[in-house]
């Protein structure tokens, strides 16, 4: 997709992203050109366990950005299809309360893209 020729100057994780989607790599490069520290998807919550502890459904977050203390995590799905992720973002919510995340959806990567002159074709 592209990032293996990126260089990210801010990025804070030891491996190179692997992003699943052209709009991810597209958010990466404008927090790195703004100098905004992240990191991708460091960290997945346990949502819910069964009696056993074993994991029966987990969230992994897009970014983080540490000077922010902040989770974000972009989806390009169309709005009718958001609902399951809605729905593990209000659980997440409820289960880390101290956690702070933004959601951001299709239309506000479209906007960005806008502002930014970004090409997100995918």
């Amino acid at each position: 997709m592209g990032e293996k020729s990126t260089k990210f100057h801010v990025y804070r994780g030891q491996d190179p992203p692997r992003f699943a989607n052209d709009a991810e790599l597209e958010c990466a490069k404008v927090l790195d050109y703004y100098g905004v520290p992240w990191e991708y998807e460091p960290r997945t919550f346990v949502l819910e366990e069964d009696e056993d502890g074993r994991v029966l459904e987990a969230f992994t977050p897009d970014f983080y950005l540490p000077d922010q203390q902040l989770f974000v995590e972009i989806t390009v799905m169309k709005q009718s299809l958001v609902t399951r992720k809605n729905r593990k973002l209000r659980k997440l919510r409820a289960r880390y309360p101290d956690v702070k995340i933004k959601l951001f959806y299709k239309r506000d990567i479209e906007r960005l893209a806008q502002r930014f002159r970004l090409d997100l074709a995918s």
